[in-house]
């Protein structure tokens, strides 16, 4: 299947739910490392789903923080690489679309600032 089939499935997706297709776009150069010329030249070439995952720039290492099921099966008990990468951008389209906030979706985490008190 083309990347840009999938692709035009996870913006509907996503827009169904008042989201919007930048914030796909964000969370696909989160996990990727594409950044949105790579994306629209993707969607251009026709590229098939598998190489777009394998051609990657950088995955993101905090994509293993991703847990949960997604067509039934557990994300951490897939065994084929690609087959993970491919749910690990299910799941956080389905965050997006059941409205988390980018800051969650994205696993960013907060910094902690030690209290100063006045002494």
């Amino acid at each position: 299947m083309s990347f840009e089939k999938v692709y035009l499935c996870l913006v509907a997706k996503a827009e169904r739910k008042n989201r919007k297709r930048s914030e796909v776009d964000e969370i696909i150069c989160w996990l990727t490392g594409y950044d949105q010329n790579d994306i629209n030249e993707k969607l251009k070439s026709k590229i098939d789903y598998e190489t777009f995952f394998t051609e990657a720039p950088v995955l993101n290492p905090l994509r293993t923080s991703i847990k949960g099921v997604i067509c039934g099966v557990r994300i951490e008990d897939i065994g084929e690489p690609i087959m993970r990468e491919i749910r690990y951008l299910d799941k956080l389209i389905d965050e997006l679309a059941k409205g988390k906030s980018m800051e969650k979706i994205l696993r960013k985490q907060k910094i902690e600032t030690p209290n100063k008190t006045a002494h």
